[in-house]
């Protein structure tokens, strides 16, 4: 397993470093001090989950988090300043996975590794469902894939099994806590607003007015919904 941590303090790469390689001796660890290192480790070594610092002189983690958005979906950790909310929430509607507060532990920082790359394992591949087809949205469960007007959603891990959870119990109201369990597990701590933010992701890409959406409901206080619009779609016709 590879690991890219990009942090300009050479303290917290160096214990973080030794901290992944006490905890995987397979690991290997990219250690970047700015973004323009870390975005050539990235290009170069195809890591499997990415911890980065949004404070960093130059380019910052907003940044770095846009580049590696544009081609890849690999799980990403917002590393952030304590008590700046805005910072994380950002984070999130970017595209990252998670974040976690400095200063932080270790062991917090392996447990947040291990919880992204699980929530990463998509759901194994529904071959007894039939193709799903929603108006303009269709979904192959076989292999994951997700279409809007017959051109390719691309979905992050998370959003691709928040969208699955929701499509699997069409029509019924899914309660926030059960979202948050089947998506990040019950161990992790997710809170509503965590769920707020990538529904709002998933929105963004698969309706055409995320602000009047046609498949993915809210019940205020209680729990989203999945539903197959009522028009007809020119696009299916």
């Amino acid at each position: 397993m590879k690991i890219l941590v990009v942090d300009d303090d050479q303290r917290t790469l160096d214990a973080v470093t030794i901290g992944f390689q006490m905890q995987w001796q397979d690991c290997t660890v990219l250690a970047a001090t700015d973004a323009e290192a870390g975005l050539q480790h990235f290009y170069e070594n195809d890591p499997d989950v990415v911890v980065l610092d949004v404070s960093m002189p130059g380019k910052n983690g907003y940044e770095v988090l846009q580049e590696i958005r544009r081609i890849s979906d690999v799980p990403v950790i917002m590393l952030t300043a304590h008590g700046e909310e805005m910072e994380q929430v950002r984070g999130l509607e970017m595209g990252a996975d998670d974040y976690i507060l400095k200063p932080f532990s270790h062991l917090a920082l392996l447990a947040r590794v291990k919880a992204v790359l699980r929530r990463a394992e998509l759901p194994p591949p529904a071959r007894a469902l039939p193709d799903l087809v929603a108006g303009d949205l269709t979904i192959n469960f076989e292999n994951h894939q997700v279409s809007l007007c017959n051109e390719p959603v691309k979905l992050t891990p998370v959003e691709y099994k928040l969208l699955y959870h929701l499509v699997r119990n069409a029509g019924r109201l899914m309660p926030h806590q059960a979202l948050l369990d089947r998506v990040w597990g019950a161990e992790y701590g997710a809170t509503p607003d965590h769920l707020k933010v990538f529904v709002s992701r998933l929105r963004a890409k698969i309706e055409s007015g995320p602000n009047s959406p046609r498949y993915i409901e809210n019940e205020r206080g209680l729990g989203y919904r999945f539903v197959r619009p009522k028009e007809p779609s020119s696009a299916a016709e």
